[in-house]
């Protein structure tokens, strides 16, 4: 799970508009637009949140969970 401020944080880090993590991930733009407007947990269908999850991860984007849920991108 994720929130919708975490996708957006990820996306900032890695400078993507919401057209580049819509074609990194193959979900829809008007999807991704959806999941960041509606604020704390993102609710979808599993394998949308897992391609999204995925194409952040393979730019380099780490989540953060436990007490502070975050983003932050991984060491090189």
């Amino acid at each position: 799970m994720f929130t919708s401020e975490q996708l957006r944080a990820g996306r900032m880090l890695l400078r993507w508009e919401q057209t580049d993590l819509a074609s990194a991930s193959k979900v829809s733009l008007a999807t991704i637009k959806r999941l960041e407007a509606k604020p704390g947990i993102v609710s979808a269908n599993q394998v949308t949140l897992e391609a999204i999850r995925r194409a952040l991860l393979e730019a380099g984007v780490e989540f953060t969970n436990g007490d502070a849920p975050g983003v932050r991108m991984k060491k090189r």
